[in-house]
């Protein structure tokens, strides 16, 4: 199996396939009790060997896959209602029961956690942010530190990861600093030919020769610390889309946004202050977009005094506003940006300084003398002078090397694969393509957008290829 991808999704598939088998523990009591009466009535069967879809029936949470809700409610029985039962899952590892993978990924175990500012705080809880069998508020403490208001930090989480793959014994599965240009299907055949080439795999290449007609090649180079590119192809029987959707930042395609003034990324904004090229004297930075990435953006502003004008399409109230789904006292900071937001509107002067909120506007162009026109929801103009614009609305996984940029495995294949509005099509549970047999996808490609519960669809793989490998089954 090959992954692309070593976040926290591709982190977690590779301990479940690396031996490491979840049974339900004796003596534990499950808070709720159709789902204790399932998992008592088959004890001695791993979870990965059990029907997924019969024991996350008619479980209910914050996820729309069934197994992502039956995997966390199994590490986190009661956590949504403030408790803190301890998982009801106890771990074996069964080296027999291993099937051999690879993880292919830019940067160090941690995927995207490496990219994002170290300082800044996580929206989930810290102990959501963990993985199977190593809690995380357990990590921290062995630093000697507390999660702040039940949060951690992005530098925080990035180091567990890592920790994480090392005290797994997993190192050896992952390749860093490779970067994958091309999956695509060959047949079995024409890839016998280069066996004598490569006299390690020579055995397992003939194995699967007879079982499989087609396999994946998977093509790229890796990095080497000098900057040196060392091509490789791997072939795999299955391959496993985990690269998340940091790739590519999405843009407005209004007239001026190429200009060297407009940015799409939030360390921009970072870089500009450090280097201080932006300051407490300058025309407003432009923050546009109404998610968290444009809230930190907004915080960060706010906490250098740099004046600051939002600009975004829906109404303060809208029920599909992030902000209007979080609980201001788990989220001090973004109910803040949210107030900021309501009270602040160009129309009438509020108590924020240095910052006007443009509800229901969007940017019509952006001009060579960082003048900015928008337009409100009435067709009515305004003219700004900027000094830079962010532009934060969120961001599109780039899936270049798959045949059609992956269009034809979205739910929709008229349009590109969006993790919010057009997701790869899974099954529910395998998380298995249902357009391509054998490539799954894994966490904001297949819809699942939080840490704890990308998790489920790693339980979901594994227990689909544990099957087709058919290691010894109960």
């Amino acid at each position: 199996v090959c992954f692309l991808g070593n976040g926290p999704s591709g982190i977690c598939l590779s301990y479940l396939l690396s031996g490491y088998i979840p049974y339900f523990k004796r003596d534990s009591l499950h808070p709720h009790p159709i789902l204790q009466r399932k998992l008592e009535e088959a004890p001695d069967v791993s979870i990965l060997d059990q029907d997924l879809e019969y024991l996350s029936e008619g479980l209910e949470g914050r996820s729309h896959s069934p197994v992502a809700l039956l995997f966390d409610t199994l590490q986190r029985p009661d956590t949504d209602f403030g408790g803190t039962a301890e998982s009801v899952l106890t771990w074996w590892h069964e080296t027999d029961r291993a099937i051999p993978h690879l993880v292919l990924g830019r940067n160090a175990p941690g995927g995207a956690w490496h990219a994002i500012e170290g300082s800044m705080i996580t929206l989930s809880r810290g102990e959501w942010m963990g993985l199977p069998d190593l809690p995380f508020k357990d990590w921290l403490k062995q630093k000697r530190r507390g999660l702040r208001n039940n949060r951690a930090t992005a530098e925080d989480i990035a180091q567990y990861y890592q920790h994480y793959v090392m005290k797994k014994g997993l190192q050896k599965n992952f390749r860093c600093g490779s970067v994958v240009t091309s999956v695509k299907k060959v047949s079995a055949e024409s890839i016998s030919n280069h066996a004598q080439d490569l006299q390690d795999n020579s055995d397992s290449l003939r194995n699967f020769n007879e079982k499989s007609t087609e396999v994946f090649q998977v093509d790229g180079f890796f990095k080497s610390v000098r900057g040196d590119k060392e091509p490789f192809s791997i072939y795999a029987e299955n391959v496993v889309l985990a690269t998340g959707t940091y790739d590519s930042p999405t843009w407005l395609g209004v007239k001026g946004e190429n200009l060297s003034y407009v940015h799409h990324q939030l360390s921009a904004l970072e870089e500009a202050v450090k280097n201080n090229s932006i300051g407490i004297m300058s025309d407003p930075v432009l923050i546009v977009g109404a998610g968290l990435t444009a809230a930190d953006a907004i915080l960060f502003a706010h906490h250098c005094n740099i004046p600051v004008i939002h600009v975004f399409r829906r109404r303060v109230s809208d029920s599909g506003l992030i902000f209007n789904q979080l609980p201001k006292m788990m989220y001090p900071e973004y109910h803040k940006v949210h107030q900021m937001m309501k009270e602040q509107s160009a129309a009438c002067a509020g108590p924020y300084e240095r910052y006007i909120s443009l509800p229901e506007h969007h940017v019509l162009s952006f001009g060579k003398d960082k003048k900015c026109i928008f337009q409100d929801k009435n067709g009515y103009q305004k003219v700004y002078k900027i000094s830079m614009a962010l532009v934060l609305t969120g961001s599109n996984p780039n899936l270049f090397f798959l045949p059609n940029n992956g269009i034809d495995l979205a739910m929709d294949s008229a349009q590109p694969v969006s993790p919010k509005r057009n997701p790869i099509d899974v099954d529910p549970f395998t998380y298995e393509c249902t357009q391509e047999k054998g490539l799954y996808a894994l966490g904001p490609l297949a819809g699942d957008h939080f840490v704890r519960f990308v998790q489920g669809g790693a339980l979901a793989v594994a227990s689909s290829l544990l099957k087709k490998a058919d290691k010894n089954p109960p």
